[in-house]
């Protein structure tokens, strides 16, 4: 199937460093998902045989499209892990021109290898030679604002044989500070002969709709969006879905039991289930539904549920360290959350650390 064909109409699940966990995909997929892609897989790790490295290629058997993102800037390495990826049941693979994180930059990979278009036409034509599924490339606009370069980087990429570009509407430098520039990905889909799919402050099913029909995009990502609410695909379809805490909770059970059948239920595999459960909590809290005038909630501006409509609902909206390890626990536990602990004041200090530090969350990998 051509890779149009796969992913027109989609909203597709990002990469998203340990948050598109194969538990987690599955969740999304019984919520609707169709097309998913993995964890940033680095190339290298992959030559040396890390195990940890190889988990990540795994695929659920319900996912219907799966895609492998790599990590590497070496040629014919990725075209080697490519091939494996492809071996392993990827139906695309991806190339990560976007992650942001110092580690990695430094070492040349991810939007430091943004930079250099020439070396990315290279590298997918040597992936191309190497694989039957699609090869794409996940960028972002450029390093920083006085260095966009989306459009070379996007044009370089699909010379070189790429099947789709996936566009993050924001810089490196940018993190998460600023709106996603839709303008820009709209340009570049005017720009190149393949599907873009657009990515950026996608929350609600208007966002998706709405970007679907103005920017000529063939699909849409979500990554922070289907971390706050994974129901957000099913919405596509259904429309919005003014969840309860109770619906809410049933799901966030759904992925505790997920976890541990994946990670096991033994005391190792409870620790590795625990950790990804805390930390998808601290984005679940985050889920604000629609204002009481009709008017809908932003992705940039941090909101609290004013009208919690039952103790449980103003409990999952609480965002201090105690309530989020008394859900975490109590979900693992299979506990009733009925007892949370005595709700905490952030100071100023605490709320100011807080913001940074979610304006810095490298959630996605691409």
């Amino acid at each position: 199937m051509l890779f149009r064909d796969q992913i027109t109409g989609a909203l597709v699940m990002a990469p998203m460093t340990k948050g598109s966990n194969l538990p987690y995909r599955r969740l999304c997929r019984e919520l609707g998902a169709r097309v998913m892609i993995s964890e940033m897989v680095v190339a290298r790790r992959l030559k040396q045989k890390r195990r940890s490295e190889y988990a990540l290629l795994r695929k659920a058997p319900e996912e219907p499209c799966f895609g492998v993102q790599l990590a590497g800037n070496k040629p014919e390495e990725m075209a080697w892990a490519a091939a494996l990826a492809e071996a392993r049941g990827a139906d695309f693979v991806d190339i990560n021109l976007g992650c942001p994180i110092d580690h990695f930059t430094r070492m040349g990979l991810g939007a430091a290898l943004g930079r250099q278009p020439g070396r990315v036409r290279r590298i997918v034509e040597t992936m191309k030679a190497a694989v039957q599924v699609p090869v794409t490339v996940k960028i972002r606009l450029g390093w920083k604002a006085d260095q966009l370069n989306y459009l070379d980087l996007a044009r370089a990429a699909v010379d070189g044989g790429a099947d789709g570009v996936f566009v993050h509407g924001r810089t490196r430098e940018a993190r998460y500070r600023y709106p996603a520039n839709w303008t820009a990905i709209t340009e570049v889909a005017a720009a190149v002969p393949v599907p873009v799919i657009g990515n950026g402050d996608v929350l609600f099913p208007h966002d998706v709709h709405d970007h679907l029909a103005s920017t000529g995009c063939a699909a849409v990502m979500t990554a922070r969006g289907a971390l706050i609410k994974p129901w957000l695909f099913r919405e596509l379809t259904d429309g919005y879905w003014d969840i309860s805490a109770e619906e809410r909770l049933t799901l966030y059970r759904r992925y505790t039991s997920l976890a541990l059948e994946h990670w096991g239920a033994d005391d190792h595999g409870r620790t590795r289930a625990r950790d990804f459960l805390r930390w998808h909590a601290g984005f679940w809290c985050r889920y604000v539904p629609r204002r009481a005038d009709g008017s809908w909630p932003s992705m940039q501006q941090r909101e609290v549920n004013a009208t919690p409509r039952s103790p449980l609902e103003s409990l999952l909206s609480r965002t201090d360290d105690p309530a989020l390890d008394y859900v975490t626990d109590e979900l693992l536990n299979e506990g009733d959350l009925s007892t949370p602990p005595p709700a905490l004041v952030a100071t100023d200090n605490e709320r100011r650390t807080r913001r940074d530090a979610e304006q810095e969350d490298p959630v996605e990998a691409g």
